[in-house]
């Protein structure tokens, strides 16, 4: 498998999700809206849960509405992640494999990302991920040298200015939105503030 780019949009949602329930495991869906082959590029991510998340109904049930969702968005799930309640441990559990098996399924290039909680503090000077990807079948360790996340430093200065200021608060996963269906599980509102965050306009990038 080839090279996999993460998007600052995709890396600071991930980010603000762990933030926003840092007692807990937290798990989303990784999207592209690349063209199929070649390099993977994670454009978009849809956090989906802060609680049971072994719970296999509520995981299949996200995971029909984001794709019916990916359908209407010319966008395809290309991967998993999660972080674990332990922020020393970001090895994979049986929960995260069995998803990311599920979607290997359907994308033979999917990735599994977990993040690394004890790496997540602002002045961390590397991506705090830990990226896998499938080979005969088993999640073996993805080379770091093919993982690309473009400018990092500013997409890791605009995750610590939203969580700062409260933004991560706006940040809505399935397990919110099922518990108020009003709530948007697709966070346009959370992506468009991100967006004028990394815009040129701002310097940021």
């Amino acid at each position: 498998m080839g090279e996999v780019e993460l998007s600052c949009l995709a890396y600071v949602k991930m980010y603000l999700h762990s933030c926003l329930f840092p007692r807990c495991s937290v798990n989303g869906l990784l999207l592209s809206s690349g063209p199929a082959g070649g390099a993977v590029c994670v454009t978009d991510c849809v956090p989906l849960l802060h609680s049971h998340l072994p719970l296999a109904p509520i995981t299949q049930l996200a995971l029909t509405q984001v794709d019916v969702w990916c359908s209407q968005t010319q966008q395809r799930i290309v991967g998993y992640y999660q972080a674990n309640a332990c922020a020393s441990d970001s090895s994979p559990t049986p929960c995260a494999l069995k998803i990311a098996d599920k979607i290997a399924e359907q994308f033979e290039n999917a990735v599994l990302l977990m993040l690394d909680g004890s790496k997540m503090s602002p002045d961390y000077r590397v991506p705090p991920i830990v990226m896998y990807e499938r080979k005969d079948s088993k999640w073996v360790l993805k080379d770091k040298h093919t993982i690309m996340l473009r400018q990092w430093e500013e997409t890791r200065a605009i995750a610590s200015q939203m969580l700062e200021s409260g933004d991560h608060a706006m940040l809505v996963d399935f397990d919110g939105h099922l518990d108020d269906i009003t709530k948007d599980w697709t966070n346009q509102t959370l992506n468009a503030k991100i967006a004028e965050l990394s815009s040129p306009a701002n310097g940021t990038i």
